[in-house]
């Protein structure tokens, strides 16, 4: 179905970071599923499974033709919703650490909101090209998205999600940008957002804690600034190529969730500055190619499938930027996943749909290049 030259490269840095996420996955948990499950393979063959249910889904939805998703982004926005809803009601919702962010089905837990970085970004996609005159020329086409954010983003606040609501904004503020709103009524509304953001920052005492410690984690090493100063000392340790695979001394005892969102640390640890700029330079790699297929797809006028391959860039692109960033103690602490590398189902599954979405673009638009070629040479 693929163009193999097309796609050899983007789909061996997919399968490289997956790997790679599995491996240090393995290492980083191994101590953490002992203790706990009495199985030191325990997250590994959880992660695998989801792992192997993504690449599933995957291989069907990469079939389905984008027009497919345009028709049905309005009714999946909805579906969304509705379970952002489900979540916060007890019985249904699921809550861990003092967050009601799961549904639970019994035989398997799924996070909603992760559902919904990719439903929103279906819908602003379809937004922006019904309403691209009114998006470039009227304020009231740019209102419409925020405040329908706004009314998601309060659902997510109910939970607590602040890290899924900065991706949120973020991804529908840049697709707004590259669809060509005004810079000034742009610029304004980004301004309010980060003021917004602030004010629940300071809202909430826990959140405005995390970033008092963000700005010196020093100062309470080991209370409130614990899993960042363990983090800087797993980064720190690693040097120039790191203490070995499975050699971490941070992921034995010290380091907190390093299994999921301070995967990256124990990276740094084990394999060292030369570990880090390999996974950098892949997400940095996947990223730019993602961009580069919007540019192509944009260039040849399919308006819908360009928008969705931007957003889908933009959460990708942003989530990463966010998780190396609460790693590297650049960002304050944030509940985010590494996509494609750290536990958990819901983020690997959706990143993995992401993709498949992606490839069908890919192959859409030099469908669409090479009928067009085509009639010219007859």
């Amino acid at each position: 179905m693929f163009n193999i030259k097309q796609d050899t490269y983007l789909l061996l840095v997919i399968i490289t970071l997956v790997l790679l996420g599995l491996i240090m996955l393995v290492s980083a948990s191994i101590n953490t599923s002992q203790t706990k499950f009495d199985e030191p393979l325990y997250f590994f063959w959880r992660q695998l499974s989801y792992v192997g249910f993504g690449v599933l889904l995957a291989a069907i939805v990469v079939f389905i033709p984008i027009k497919t998703w345009q028709y049905l982004s309005v009714p999946l926005l909805l579906l969304g919703t509705l379970l952002l809803i489900l979540t916060l009601i007890p019985g249904i919702g699921h809550e861990v650490n003092g967050s009601m962010r799961w549904i639970n089905l019994r035989f398997i837990r799924f996070q909603p909101s992760e559902l919904m970085k990719l439903f929103m970004v279906l819908y602003l996609a379809g937004y922006l090209v019904r309403r691209s005159a009114e998006v470039r020329e009227a304020l009231s086409g740019f209102l419409k998205p925020i405040a329908l954010v706004c009314i998601i983003t309060s659902l997510l606040l109910l939970e607590p999600d602040y890290g899924t609501i900065v991706v949120l904004f973020s991804a529908v503020l840049g697709m707004l940008f590259l669809a060509g709103v005004p810079m000034r009524q742009f610029f304004l509304w980004v301004f309010i957002v980060m003021l917004v953001l602030s004010f629940l920052i300071i809202l909430v005492p826990y959140r405005l804690e995390r970033l008092t410690t963000f700005i010196d984690p020093w100062q309470d090493p080991f209370n409130s600034g614990f899993q960042l100063t363990q983090a800087l000392i797993a980064i720190g340790q690693g040097e120039l190529f790191g203490l070995g695979l499975g050699n971490s001394i941070q992921s034995v005892t010290y380091l907190p969730e390093a299994h999921t969102d301070f995967l990256f640390a124990i990276i740094a640890e084990e394999l060292g500055l030369v570990g880090v700029i390999v996974v950098i330079g892949l997400f940095t790699f996947l990223i730019l190619r993602i961009f580069a297929i919007a540019f192509r797809t944009e260039r040849c006028n399919l308006h819908y499938a360009a928008y969705l391959t931007y957003g889908i860039g933009l959460t990708i692109g942003l989530q990463t930027s966010i998780n190396l960033g609460v790693n590297m103690g650049l960002l304050p602490t944030k509940g985010l996943t590494l996509p494609l590398m750290s536990y958990g189902g819901s983020s690997i599954i959706v990143t993995f749909i992401m993709l498949a979405i992606l490839l069908r673009v890919d192959y859409e638009t030099m469908q669409f290049i090479q009928q067009k070629t085509n009639a010219k040479q007859r």
